[in-house]
């Protein structure tokens, strides 16, 4: 994701050169005209205060017939000659390459979900005022009103009202901008009229209605607001409605609207407010009691021989479920080589599909991953074994190592690693049994987001490079833990990598044996 989106500013980069090459063509064939002119201009005076005198001279005579027969005809030739084609044709080249409306599409409800997630405002956002942002970047009255329009055709009328009202505040600001306050007025007012509130409408129409007092729709809606207010207040009066006012109503009724757009839009995850909470690190605080059951240690995991002489060093991130983080566990180089090896390959993540059991697409996970094997370098086999003798697992019948990456935005909604008793065919064709373990290193540290959380019990893990995270996601019955589910945030500011293994029961049959009761 953030490869490809560099690749695209260099794209960029590339077309401003080309373009300055035109305009510098061009400059140069209109300074040739402009000498042309010049030398004509003056020439032309002196000749007309005496044709016939200017005239007589034979050298004149034969100039102007020479330079009305051939030099006219070479500046015509020059005035008409096309310095565009080397600019058009690298345009035409690159086009292949630039983003779509999909695409642009994307990148709008990326930001939508990064404010709802982190709740920043958006006149925060246009101003660039994120945590931890280097490059600070403002957006322009067209920018806003772009976004409000985008959420305006999915008829996400919550975020319709806080864009376009950003729109008119720094155009009210005195901001010069190509969108006028009416067309921003008339988004507002409906996206407002559709959340309920009449009274704030008909406020807007009217103001609509001052500054073009024949906009047909403002007239219409003028009307309309008019009598639904009068039939509101009238059911009003009948149930004698008890109306407070105050900031705090104010503030619910913010939160409110957005509760109302998650119905409309059919939000399919039960525990979004939790897991927004999670990724501000509003989690569950340990009590005391339960903190000092976590321990760091080094372990070289039953004098494993690999370890013996460089034990790792773990860190207890959690009890129940069992959450370890292993620092220092992958070396720079090791992370630049991964990354190496994976962009090339990265495409859209996937996800197993329940109902056909196949791999796709999905809108609750947004990033670009490549899978990466032991025969694709000796770096990638070094891991595994690492592996292996960290956590006492089998890599053999485990899925090859699968690189991510997560651009501004980029997330993974809640979910489980292993294959529930309504998905039976959820990992049938590998024929390796369930996801028993998952393993995730981070490869890169992540200025602000990206945190790794576990929505049943609220653990929050943070990006950290070089180390990794490591849990269990069945029992050791094979019963599935249902406290793993856990979500990737939104990366709010840089770019996160990580890389992860999944492990499969098969071949761990003698290394990690049955337990006798079900939740052992």
């Amino acid at each position: 994701q953030c490869g490809q989106m560099t690749d695209l500013l260099y794209t960029e980069k590339d077309l401003v050169t080309s373009l300055k090459d035109y305009i510098r063509a061009e400059e140069n064939k209109l300074e040739q005209v402009k000498q042309w002119v010049e030398k004509l201009d003056t020439l032309t005076s002196t000749a007309t205060q005496d044709p016939e005198g200017f005239l007589g001279h034979p050298v004149n005579a034969f100039k102007l017939v020479k330079r009305l027969n051939s030099e006219w005809a070479d500046l015509e030739n020059l005035v008409l000659q096309d310095t565009s084609d080397g600019f058009i044709s690298n345009l035409t080249v690159q086009r292949q390459h630039f983003p779509t409306d999909e695409d642009q599409n994307g990148v709008a409800k990326a930001l939508l979900r990064l404010q709802d997630t982190y709740q920043l405002s958006a006149h925060d956002i246009s101003a660039g005022d994120l945590p931890g942002v280097v490059y600070k970047s403002r957006m322009t009255v067209e920018d806003c009103f772009e976004l409000g329009k985008i959420a305006y055709s999915e008829a996400d009328y919550y975020h319709t009202e806080l864009w376009m009202a950003q729109a008119l505040r720094q155009l009210d600001d005195g901001e010069d901008s190509p969108v006028d306050k009416v067309t921003v007025m008339d988004y507002l007012s409906y996206a407002i009229y559709q959340q309920g509130e009449l009274e704030r409408a008909l406020e807007l129409t009217m103001r609509m209605l001052k500054l073009d007092p024949t906009h047909q729709r403002a007239n219409g809606n003028m009307k309309f607001f008019e009598f639904q207010l009068e039939k509101q207040r009238k059911v009003e009066e009948v149930e004698e409605v008890e109306q407070s006012s105050g900031q705090k109503e104010g503030t619910a009724r913010q939160l409110d609207k957005r509760d109302v757009q998650m119905k409309r839009s059919k939000d399919p995850l039960p525990e979004r407010r939790r897991y927004e909470q999670l990724c501000r690190g509003e989690g569950v605080k340990m009590t005391p009691r339960r903190r000092s059951r976590l321990f760091c240690r080094y372990s070289d995991n039953g004098r494993k021989p690999h370890l013996l002489l460089a034990p790792v060093k773990q860190e207890d991130e959690w009890d129940r479920p069992h959450i370890v983080r292993f620092y220092d566990i992958i070396s720079d180089y090791e992370i630049e080589k991964v990354k190496e090896l994976a962009k090339p390959r990265l495409r859209r993540a996937t996800v197993h599909d329940p109902i056909t059991g196949k791999l796709t697409t999905a809108q609750y996970r947004v990033s670009k991953s490549a899978w990466l094997t032991g025969h694709d370098h000796p770096v990638i086999s070094k891991i595994n074994q690492r592996l292996e003798d960290v956590t006492g697992l089998n890599m053999d019948t485990a899925e090859e190592l699968q690189v991510a990456n997560y651009g501004v935005g980029g997330q993974y909604e809640p979910h489980f690693d292993f294959g529930r008793k309504d998905e039976p065919d959820a990992f049938k064709e590998l024929g390796t049994g369930n996801r028993i373990a998952t393993w995730l290193f981070y490869m890169s540290d992540v200025p602000a987001g990206g945190a790794t959380v576990f929505t049943d019990v609220g653990a929050a893990v943070w990006p950290k490079k070089g180390t990794a995270v490591f849990w269990y996601n069945l029992f050791a019955s094979g019963e599935g833990d249902y406290s793993t589910r856990h979500a990737a945030c939104p990366v709010l500011v840089g770019n996160k990598w990580v890389s992860n293994k999944w492990i499969h029961e098969r071949g761990q049959e003698f290394r990690r044996p049955c337990g006798l009761s079900e939740m052992e």
